[in-house]
């Protein structure tokens, strides 16, 4: 549902409200808003599941006697972050993990993000598969701006990129600034010479005052493939290369160690994304993870000081309070 689906069908919108005012905040029951809305109890019940899919209603659970809260609290004290732990069967396969924490940063996000603000995204897969799940939630005079470039030798990635940031854009009536570069460039010294371009000034400058950071955690380990890992944006030399840096995983094609150090990492001299001198500078900055091959990468990310709020899976995160 998007938001121009809400703006178009005010009547249904409006009898959603009415109908989710009074079951939510009056404790009526279906029965009785049908009688009063002069209606069935199934289109009562239609219109609280639109008054969802909507964001018109914005359901939060809190519960102190959960495992997710009590392992969120120990990933607190231990790592001075905002733990968001999402509840999945063990059994579950990886595909079907990062749905559900995809699903549940979508959620998450309308509380983080609002009018005046900007909004950056790191494309890859588990950003993809939030984009999916947003909801629907009007602001004004926000921006979605992308933090790393998407081209390479094959593709100008323009149109996964972009398509990503579209849903962003739509979900919350923002307009959309796009990073039109490659990934990596061929040389240090083309970056620095591009990054002298008044166009490319611009979209760093929009870069800089960011309210929000919004990124997954890449990992040459993961067993649902990072995108930059399998788009053909990697030669063997640059794996090689990331190797020999001991590099653990990436933050929008960023390369860092387990230990957080990012200096001397070769890659990292050719790479478009974010510094991460300028992103720990981001007030909020939500990464998002699933599936316990990722946990050496997400203690990297923790450990160079990118995240203040990190949401993943139970497994995952008991995965990384025993390492």
């Amino acid at each position: 549902m998007t938001l121009e689906s809400i703006i178009t069908n005010p009547e249904r919108t409006r009898d959603a409200l009415t109908a989710a005012h009074l079951y939510y905040m009056q404790d009526l029951t279906m029965d009785a808003i049908a009688r009063e809305l002069h209606t069935s109890r199934s289109s009562v019940s239609r219109l609280l599941s639109y008054a969802r899919d909507a964001g018109l209603v914005d359901i939060q659970i809190h519960s102190p006697a959960d495992r997710g809260s009590e392992v969120a609290q120990q990933l607190l004290e231990r790592f001075d972050i905002a733990a968001h732990v999402v509840p999945v069967p063990d059994q579950t396969s990886d595909i079907d993990r990062l749905e559900r924490v995809a699903l549940s940063a979508a959620r998450l996000l309308g509380q983080f993000f609002d009018s005046n603000m900007t909004l950056g995204i790191a494309w890859g897969s588990t950003v993809s598969a939030i984009s999916r799940h947003l909801v629907p939630r009007a602001t004004e005079n926000s921006q979605i701006v992308q933090l790393n470039g998407a081209g390479n030798y094959r593709t100008s990635g323009i149109a996964y990129a972009s398509e990503i940031l579209r849903r962003f854009g739509d979900a919350f009536g923002a307009t959309v600034e796009q990073f039109p570069v490659p990934a990596f460039f061929d040389s240090p010294a083309t970056k620095r010479a591009l990054w002298g371009e008044r166009s490319t000034l611009r979209v760093l400058e929009i870069q800089n005052s960011m309210d929000v950071a919004l990124f997954g955690i890449g990992s040459p380990l993961a067993q649902v493939p990072s995108r930059v890992y399998m788009g053909g944006y990697l030669e063997q030399a640059d794996y090689e290369s990331l190797k020999r840096d001991g590099v653990v995983g990436d933050v929008a094609t960023m390369f860092f160690r387990e230990d957080g150090t990012y200096d001397r990492i070769a890659l990292n001299e050719r790479a478009s994304g974010a510094d991460f001198s300028m992103l720990r500078q981001v007030s909020r900055r939500v990464c998002v993870a699933s599936g316990i091959s990722k946990v050496q990468s997400i203690r990297g990310a923790l450990a160079a000081g990118l995240v203040t709020d990190l949401v993943l899976d139970e497994s995952t995160a008991r995965s990384l309070l025993a390492s």
